[in-house]
């Protein structure tokens, strides 16, 4: 692909971060733009941004998890645009706490926005990507979609279940002749309130938590997070790495294969909170 210039993309998870910037970067690059997101307030933030910019910009409120919902603002926003050609599943949540003291409806509530949101979302829009002829679906997992660590089993469980969805998606496509491609992206530590908006287990330090992570993580920016996934999709590459942390734990793991898990948990004591005795 040649660039976005009169391309119709959806993004959601517009609000803030990498969904924001993925935004204004498309619209400075000629898109334009269906956005949503749950937080109004932000995602009027990146409305205004595009507005300011020139690009075509419809924004709506949206759950993600919600399928019904997904499935109509699909078909509102192919009827407004005329055609859709790329959406970028970005929606997502996180949640700290161990497998011992979670509850369920919290594991649950992970799965739902983070992995059957991305399913809904290429579900709903994946009959008007084939209709475009240039379609494009593209999913952010996460670093934690590559290895997982403690205490993020959740978040781990989701963005692996995304990745497999991911690389099977792609290969469907290839077999049926489907005009579409596909991309998995994988951000390592981004700059963004994404952490600090982490849900904890009861009892769990998580103001420790942030403060650890933030100090400690190697961070990207949210625009130039943005600008190395636009150029994956340029380049249409399966996966797109984010950050230079994500590199080199993506080689770590290729390296040491399922021993990283009798590394990690060293690594981890520094990095996350004590937890309650039990």
């Amino acid at each position: 692909m040649r660039g976005f210039g009169g391309k119709v993309a959806v993004v959601t998870g517009a609000a803030s971060g990498i969904g924001q910037a993925l935004a204004v970067e498309l619209a400075r690059s000629g898109a334009s733009l269906a956005i949503s997101d749950i937080d109004a307030e932000g995602l009027g933030r990146t409305e205004r941004q595009i507005k300011a910019i020139g690009a075509p910009v419809k924004a709506d409120l949206l759950n993600v998890a919600e399928r019904e919902q997904f499935m109509d603002y699909a078909e509102k926003v192919n009827g407004h645009f005329g055609r859709v050609n790329q959406i970028y599943n970005n929606a997502g949540i996180t949640f700290f706490g161990d497998v011992e003291i979670s509850r369920f409806t919290e594991i649950e509530r992970v799965m739902d926005v983070d992995f059957w949101g991305v399913v809904n979302g290429t579900k709903a829009f994946l009959p008007y990507l084939i209709a475009s002829g240039d379609g494009h679906v593209i999913n952010v997992s996460s670093a934690f979609g590559v290895f997982a660590v403690p205490y993020q089993a959740a978040y781990s469980a989701a963005k692996f279940a995304v990745r497999g969805f991911t690389e099977a998606l792609r290969q469907e496509m290839a077999l049926a002749g489907h005009p579409v491609k596909v991309t998995t992206v994988y951000p390592g530590g981004v700059e963004t309130s994404f952490v600090k908006n982490m849900a904890a287990a009861e009892d769990v330090g998580e103001i420790d938590l942030v403060k650890n992570f933030d100090k400690r993580a190697w961070s990207t920016s949210p625009k130039k997070a943005a600008q190395i996934i636009l150029s994956g999709v340029r380049a249409n590459r399966i996966r797109v790495l984010v950050g230079p942390d994500m590199k080199i734990l993506d080689l770590v793991v290729r390296i040491i294969g399922p021993q990283y898990q009798r590394l990690f948990p060293v690594v981890a004591r520094g990095l996350v909170p004590t937890l309650p005795d039990r």
